[in-house]
Order: C-alpha cells, then sequence, then structure tokens
C-alpha cells in the first residue's frame, strides 16, 4: 500500500470533525494546560507558509502535553476588525462585514487543511456582537472606576466622589492628568461645582477618559492611526500623509498601571530580549519635578530630570513642539519662527523623533530663572523633546547629554562640564560617576562630592527650598482609545443635553453597529457614525461616533476563549479559576510594546476587581521568527524577449526580473507555465544551459510584489500536510527567521515514505510480535528522549533531524518489532498527526493517537556495552579499540598495546608512559 497522503489526510480530518477529538471541557481530574497563539487577522490574501510557522510549534506542544495526561485548551479565532475591509469597503461599497466573514472561511479552509488540533467549539470573532458586548462592558468599568495610588489599584468611582465631597482633593490618592484647580480643592469648593464642572473634574481620574491627547491624524484617511500605522511622515495603509494634531480622544489610563507592570515582569517566563523591550517602554525613572520660572512673567514651568545635581550646567531649556507652556513663552517677535517650525515638524510620529539624530528647533523669544543659579538662560523649541515623557519641558545640559551637546553646537550655546576631568571638546561626557565641580554657589555646594551624594544632596535641597520634589516617572504613555473609523467596536456612551459623556447601563449591551450608506467621514468632518440614522441611546441622546481601535478586541479574548458560551459573564468563575491564565502563548515579537502591554493592562485592571484570578494573563511567552521569502529570477536581455539562463548572464547585458516562485521548481524554470504566466512572455525565447532554464534567487521579505509567495495550500496538495509541518519545523529553530526554500522538502518527504515503507510491504504489514533487539531499542530510546527534551523547549529541528536518524537506523536494521513502531508511532504523532493516526489504527489501536500516553526513555537501554578508544603514540592517534563498558584502565592499556597495530609504532621499544584517559584515549609515549 503507497503512502497516500491525500486519503489519509482526508479520513483523518473528517475523524477529527466527526468525533470532536479536539473539544475540550473542564476535567478536574486532569492537571490543564492552554495553548494559545495570537490569533491573525483574516487578511483578503490568506495564508502563505510563513503564518502556520507558529501554529505548528504550538499544535505539536499542545498534542505533546494532551499525550502526557494534560486537559488541553487550544482554540483559534479572528482578530477581525481591521483597516483594510474598511478601505476595501469604501472602494467598493461593500460592507466590511462580507469582507472579512468571507476571509475567514478563507483562512479556515487554509487551517484545517494543516491538522491544527484547535477546539473550533470556542472560536472567536472580535466583530461578533456576542464578543465585543464584553469588550464594551470592560470599558464601562473602566470608566466607572478610578486609580487608588494608595491600594495600588482600580476602586469604583464612587469612592473618589464621597472623598471629595468629604475632604476635597486632598488626600485622594488617585493616579490623574488634572492639573489647576482641577487638582487642588476643598470639598465645599466640590460642593459648590456645578454638575458639569464635577464631570470634568471626574474625567481626569477615571480610568477610561476622554481628554486632550496628541495624535497622528491623518486626514485622507479620516482617522488617527497608532505608532506602527505610520512611518516617515506617511501612513503604511496608503501611504498618506500623517500630521500631529491635538484631538479630544477616548484614552484608557495605562500609565496608572506603570509600577505593577513593570515589577510583575519578573514573574513571567519570557525571553530577556522582550522583558528588557517592555522594561525600556514602561521606562521607569526615579528624579525630580523641578519649578523654573520665565523672566519678566508669571508664567510658571515645571520640568522632570532624573539628575537635579546637574542644575549648574543647565544653560538652556528646550520645550517639546506640542507642549502648552510654548504659546505662554513666544514672544510676539518669535510667533512666525515658532508657528513655522512647528509646521514643519508636526508630520513626524514620537518614534520616528525618537531616531531621527538631526537637529532642529526654534527660539522661544523669552528666557527661564534658574531656580539654583538666579541667571537668565534661553528657552528653545525642539522635537526631540516628547511632551509624554515628564511635563514635555526640559533643562538642558549639554556637557553631560549626547542630545543637548548637539543643540548646544548647533546653536551655539555654552557648554558647562561639571565632572572633574571632563573633555567636552567634541562630545558629551557620561557623567553617572566622579568628583562634581562648577557646582556651588551660596544655596547649594556640590563641588567636590561624588555623583551619588552630589544627586541625594541636591533632591533634598529643591524640597527644602520650595522649588520641587521628589518623583518617579515612568515614560509609559495613557492609551488612545478612539478610531474615527467604522469598523470598530461602538463606545457604549451617549451624551447628555450638557455635552457630558454617560455610560450606557450594561442591559443594553452590546451596543451593535448601525448600518451607514458610506464608510466615509461625514461632509461636517464627523466620523462615519455619524452618517446612522437615528445613531441614539434608548433616552434619544446622541450616541458616540468614534469607535474603538484594534487592540480592544485582543486584549482579553484569551479569557473568553475560557467560556466562550457565557452570556452572563466574559468568563464564569469556575472556568476562570480552572484555566487560570495562558500557559504557552506563542506569536512574533512586533507585538511587544502594544498588544502585551494592553492585555497585562487589561487582565491587571479585571484582576482588581476579582473577576480574574490571576494577574497576568501569560505565563510563557515563545517567540516565533519570521519565514522569508525565496525569490526566483530570469534574465531578460535588453530590448529582446530573450532570457538566458543563470550561469550564462554575464555573457549578456540583462535585467533580473523576479519570476512567480510556483513555476520553479529546485530553481529550474518551468518554461511553459512561464509562458502561460503573463501575456507579454508568450512568445518569450529561451538561451539554455544543459537543455534547462536555471533562475537566480534572493533572499527578501515575502510578498505579492516580488511573486515568492508560497500558498500552503500548494505544497500540501503536493506533498501532504504532514510533510509541510515536518519541514517548517526542520528549516531551523522556530525562533529564529530563515528563508522559505522549497528544494528541501523533498527529503522530509522521503522521510515519511521511508518510515512508511518499513511499515508496509505493499498491501501488507512488515511488522511481526518478536521481541526487539538491543539496538532498535537503544535508537527508539535515544529518540523518546531526544525528542521530550526538544519539545520542552520548542526546540523542534533537532526533533526533525532525530526522527531521521532514528528510521535509518531501524532501516538498517531492518527493525520489524511492533513493540518499537507503537512507541515511536505516538512520538511522531505530535509532527505528523495524520500519518501518526493512520499508522495507530493499522498497528491495532482503537481511537484517536491523541488519547494515546508519551512514552518515557529507559536509561538502561541507552547504555553504551562497548567503549570507543582512540590509541595514539606520543601524541599522534593511530587506531581505534573497542572494550566493554566498565573496562578498567590497567586491562585497556593491555588490550592497547595488544593490537597487532602496536608493534609498528612501539618498534621494539620499552614505553616510557602510558596514560589512560577513561572513556576517550589510550596515549603511548615512547
Amino acid at each position: 500500500m503507497d503512502y497516500n497522503f491525500h486519503a489519509i489526510e482526508q479520513k483523518w480530518q473528517q475523524y477529527w470533525r466527526d468525533h470532536h477529538t479536539y473539544q475540550v471541557d473542564i476535567d478536574e481530574s486532569k492537571p490543564k494546560y492552554y495553548v494559545l497563539d495570537m490569533f491573525p487577522y483574516p487578511s483578503g490574501a490568506g495564508l502563505h507558509v510563513g503564518h502556520p510557522l507558529g501554529y505548528i510549534a504550538s499544535d505539536i506542544y499542545a498534542r505533546y502535553k494532551r499525550l502526557q495526561g494534560y486537559n488541553v485548551l487550544h482554540p483559534m479565532g479572528y482578530d477581525a476588525y481591521g483597516l483594510p475591509a474598511e478601505q476595501y469597503a469604501i472602494q467598493t461599497g461593500q460592507h466590511p462585514e462580507v469582507t472579512t466573514v468571507k476571509n475567514i472561511n478563507r483562512y479556515r479552509e487554509q487551517l484545517d487543511k494543516i491538522g491544527f488540533s484547535f477546539d473550533w467549539s470556542r472560536e472567536v470573532r472580535t466583530c461578533d456582537p456576542k464578543y465585543y458586548k464584553w469588550t464594551q462592558w470592560a470599558f464601562l468599568k473602566m470608566f466607572k472606576s478610578y486609580y487608588n495610588t494608595a491600594l495600588d489599584k482600580a476602586r469604583p468611582i464612587e469612592e473618589l466622589v464621597a472623598h471629595f465631597e468629604q475632604h476635597g482633593s486632598q488626600g485622594c490618592n488617585a493616579a490623574t492628568s488634572a492639573a489647576g484647580d482641577d487638582a487642588q480643592f476643598t470639598a465645599e469648593q466640590w460642593q459648590a461645582f456645578s454638575k458639569v464642572k464635577k464631570e470634568e473634574v471626574l474625567m481626569n481620574y477615571r480610568i477610561a477618559y476622554r481628554g486632550k491627547t496628541m495624535v497622528n491624524w491623518c486626514p485622507q484617511l479620516g482617522t488617527v492611526l497608532a505608532n506602527d500605522e505610520v512611518s516617515e511622515g506617511v501612513s503604511l495603509r496608503g501611504g498618506y500623509p500623517v500630521v500631529q494634531k491635538v484631538m479630544n480622544q477616548w484614552c484608557l489610563r495605562v500609565s496608572a498601571y506603570a509600577g505593577r507592570l513593570l515589577r510583575d515582569l519578573d514573574t513571567l517566563d519570557w525571553s530577556d530580549s522582550i522583558k528588557e523591550t517592555q522594561r525600556n517602554w514602561i521606562g521607569y525613572s526615579e528624579g525630580a519635578e523641578m519649578k523654573f520660572k520665565v523672566a519678566d512673567s508669571d508664567v510658571e514651568m515645571t520640568i522632570f530630570t532624573t539628575r537635579a545635581d546637574t542644575i549648574f550646567g543647565v544653560t538652556f531649556m528646550v520645550l517639546a513642539p506640542e507642549s502648552e507652556y510654548v504659546d505662554l513663552v513666544t514672544t510676539p517677535g518669535q510667533r512666525q519662527a515658532v508657528d513655522s517650525y512647528i509646521d514643519e515638524v508636526k508630520h513626524k510620529t514620537e518614534r520616528e523623533r525618537l531616531i531621527d539624530k538631526k537637529v532642529s528647533g526654534v527660539f522661544s523669544g523669552s528666557y527661564a530663572v534658574n531656580p539654583v543659579t538666579g541667571g537668565n538662560i534661553p528657552i528653545y523649541i525642539s522635537d526631540y523633546v516628547l511632551a509624554g515623557y515628564g511635563t514635555g519641558a526640559i533643562m538642558a545640559v549639554p556637557a553631560h547629554d549626547s542630545r543637548d551637546y548637539a543643540f548646544a553646537r548647533k546653536f551655539n550655546l555654552p557648554i558647562i562640564p561639571l565632572i572633574e576631568g571632563a573633555d567636552v571638546s567634541k562630545e558629551s561626557f557620561d557623567a553617572k560617576e566622579g568628583i562634581m565641580i562648577n557646582s556651588s554657589n551660596e544655596r547649594l555646594q556640590l563641588n567636590g562630592l561624588q555623583v551619588k551624594e552630589a544627586i541625594a544632596k541636591t533632591k533634598q535641597y529643591i524640597a527644602q527650598a520650595g522649588i520641587g520634589h521628589v518623583k518617579v516617572n515612568y515614560r509609559l504613555r495613557d492609551a488612545i482609545f478612539s478610531r474615527q473609523r467604522y469598523w470598530g467596536e461602538p463606545f457604549p456612551i451617549y451624551y447628555d443635553e450638557d455635552g457630558q459623556p454617560q455610560p450606557l447601563d450594561e442591559s443594553e449591551l452590546p451596543l451593535q453597529l448601525p448600518e451607514v450608506d458610506k464608510f466615509l467621514p461625514t461632509e461636517d468632518g464627523e466620523p462615519p457614525l455619524g452618517r446612522a440614522k437615528h445613531w441614539v441611546a434608548s433616552n434619544g441622546r446622541p450616541l458616540e461616533l468614534n469607535t474603538m481601535p484594534g487592540f480592544a478586541g485582543s486584549s482579553a479574548y484569551y479569557l473568553r476563549y475560557m467560556d466562550p458560551h457565557n452570556d452572563q459573564a466574559l468568563v464564569g468563575k469556575q472556568a476562570d479559576e480552572y484555566w487560570r491564565q495562558v500557559d504557552l502563548y506563542v506569536g512574533g515579537t512586533e507585538h511587544a510594546t502594544g498588544h502585551l502591554i494592553y492585555s497585562r493592562f487589561w487582565n491587571k485592571f479585571l484582576y482588581d476587581y476579582g473577576y480574574v484570578c490571576e494577574p497576568e494573563p501569560f505565563k510563557k511567552l515563545f517567540n516565533q521568527g519570521m519565514i522569508q521569502g525565496r525569490s526566483n529570477f530570469v534574465y531578460r536581455i535588453k530590448d529582446t524577449n530573450t532570457f538566458v539562463s543563470y550561469n550564462l548572464k554575464d555573457q549578456y547585458d540583462v535585467t533580473p526580473i523576479h519570476v512567480d516562485v510556483n513555476i520553479v521548481s529546485n530553481d529550474v524554470l518551468d518554461l511553459d507555465k512561464f509562458k502561460a504566466w503573463r501575456p507579454e512572455f508568450a512568445h518569450a525565447q529561451f538561451i539554455l544551459e544543459n537543455g534547462r532554464y536555471l533562475c537566480g534567487w534572493a533572499i527578501e521579505k515575502m510578498s505579492k510584489s516580488m511573486f515568492n509567495v508560497v500558498n500552503p495550500d500548494d505544497i500540501v496538495d503536493r506533498y501532504g500536510a504532514d510533510t509541510l509541518r515536518l519541514y517548517e519545523m526542520f528549516l531551523g529553530p522556530v525562533e529564529a527567521s530563515k528563508p522559505w526554500d522549497t528544494n528541501g522538502i523533498d527529503g522530509v518527504n522521503r522521510f515519511l515514505k521511508k518510515l512508511w515503507n518499513l511499515i508496509f510491504d505493499g498491501d501488507k504489514l512488515r511488522l511481526t510480535s518478536e521481541k526487539p533487539s538491543a539496538q532498535a531499542l537503544k535508537s527508539l530510546h535515544k529518540l523518546i528522549k531526544k525528542v521530550t527534551t526538544d519539545i520542552e523547549v520548542l526546540s523542534y529541528n533537532t526533533s526533525v533531524a532525530a526522527f531521521m536518524i532514528c528510521i535509518n537506523e531501524l532501516y538498517t536494521m531492518k527493525c520489524r518489532s511492533k513493540a518499537i513502531y507503537d512507541d515511536l508511532v505516538v512520538v511522531l504523532s505530535p509532527f505528523a498527526p495524520h500519518m501518526g493516526e493512520e499508522l495507530w489504527h493499522v498497528l491495532g489501536h482503537e481511537g484517536s493517537v491523541c488519547d494515546a500516553r508519551w512514552p518515557k526513555w529507559n536509561e538502561e537501554y541507552l547504555k553504551e556495552s562497548q567503549v570507543k578508544y582512540t590509541v595514539l603514540f606520543n601524541g599522534k592517534p593511530r587506531y581505534n579499540i573497542e572494550v566493554p563498558t566498565g573496562t578498567g584502565k590497567d586491562e585497556v592499556q593491555r588490550i592497547a598495546l595488544a593490537n597487532p597495530g602496536a608493534e609498528k609504532w612501539v618498534a621494539g621499544k620499552t614505553p616510557k608512559k602510558v596514560i589512560v584517559v577513561p572513556g576517550k584515549i589510550v596515549n603511548v609515549v615512547i
């Protein structure tokens, strides 16, 4: 019987569907294990061979844990909201839901062909109202909450109101964005506030709040974009100009959780690089806030610095272009220059500004007063200062900061060194340690102190002098949570008669997207929901026109998988306490500072209220690498339609042209398919080598424009899903990026055929009930040990190699023992589940191989009966000997010298010394 993978794979995929093989329920008699992939956005292009890499890796692990006796939760769903579907709707008028459902069906068809063990009964789609009801519910909970900094957790906003009524703002211990009168008021003042004023004040404390913030605004797309949706001042989608703009937006007070997000990284089994990325993104720094008065003005600016001790080296100040201080300090004479500069830099995102080393800026016309020296220092505006970090204003110390130094050099500003021996003639000097100089006056004396001593003394001084206070600061910004799009979750918010946002009652959820005549902003510039008829709450008041961003639906989807059909809660108590958290989360590193931050924040908020039992969502994180494209090229002789083969191209003046890799095999071009590929090539001529046309190749990103996209359907159709699964793992470490190269897939396919032919002789089984030989047991148990230890660390490429070695050894032995193949098939089944199922059935077992038991290796079978020694004469290897394991040194020496080869090298002489290194060498010194 031939290895008919088509029939085998279709048979077992149908069996899994019919028997609900991968459907899982709570089972208190078994330990649980939750394996999760970062769910995909269903694009119109479908999957290419790079997409399943992580899914295959997690699937192997999920199957392995099930074989070990775990109750494994391994669900899948779709991150279904996205800008591409909306843009397609704008272009064609087709509703984004229609496009999305079509794309989901395509994805599902492709995923099913590869044989994943997903529990599809738990599928979630973020665009399903039954799902986004709970996204809206969580938003309402955040709207009705504030962050109590004393308790270090979220609490109901009513508790804060009660505090304001009794004590005003004093001692409220609340995370806030309030400033001025909204931050400082008495109980009496609170009582005297109007209803609208109270709402405005509370908005500065809510965890989900509406406030002014700097955003990336794309006029052509009519929406706010995240930093990772913008590059070099244009949108990634469409390449439209993007500008920085202050807008009223819904935000989530993620910054209140910065300390916990930072501390709890230490509890997670994540890679050091991802943890470090998150630490840098959260950006902890301890320093001081200091007040600088503007000369000849009532304006006072607050700055944050981690190095208050450098106050004597401050020679200028810099404001972010978005800082509220800019308008306050810009003089009439500098207004035009300042406005022109701000207009010039507003297209840059904050990320681009951090990377850009180009020095630019403009003088405001005003001066600040150094609070320690009393000297006047000029105030500049520059895009190297960001509005979101600290206060958007810095004191510049050019001698000891590289960006300040570059700015000072460009604008010819003083540079005062503060560390003994600092040479600042060509660059700034790292001032983290050393002895202070140029840092004393009648108010504060720092000269002669070590840097650490100077920092402590300065912090103490500024607090005593009333010019500042010690503060911990985080770089982490609040998340902008609204988009001016149609295709997203509606906000469960309406606006009252005073224009203040109010929450819908939870009984009214889900608030579903309305129908609109177009998916564009209105003629008045309102978001697309402004086109909806009767878009009002049950009380007749207008509903919010913005929708939630893409990350809204992906921030808690892992919880919904635990209890997807519960219509009373996001996740029920029983399900949450059984599944608890994701044990293994697999996905790309590109989500390190987006999704992984937001999900951790979301989870911690729910944990504060007891809705979930674990403070962290993802216990272990594994990041798969990227499969790159392997492009192929043909070479057209210029001004002709003749193509010359790769090794002959240097003899002609040619133009390289990307060619579809799907009409190339082992770098050999299918000439007929090439002629049929594009009309202009229908009459192409070829200059061949040895009767073939060889293509060139290069490693590039897999993309349609380079014609190097490989559809997994084609691989499955030609070689089978099990070959695809094994080959993707065999390409290299899962975590590494590597090129797709179809040239090597035949070898993996031959391996599966060789295993099949070991078991089958035509239509008959070759296997017998004979007792396995010691060599066969050794090969099997060596494989079990290797694969078990490899799977635990997701090192699958070496496991595939181990399978090949084992099968080759069994083939050489002509092993026919059924007992060997019983265990081998179980070990193979996570990698090649279709063949695993078929062979498990052929070997006489009932049910699915998924319900077998993972075999344990026996060290006794791995022990070597013989030990090989290399025999050296005067340090040069001459021959090898084998002795029984456990042979003593004296006997090893005797056997080595008794070997016939010894006579030639001893040459009648008496050895001066014989050195025996146990298990390795015998060195005879003549």
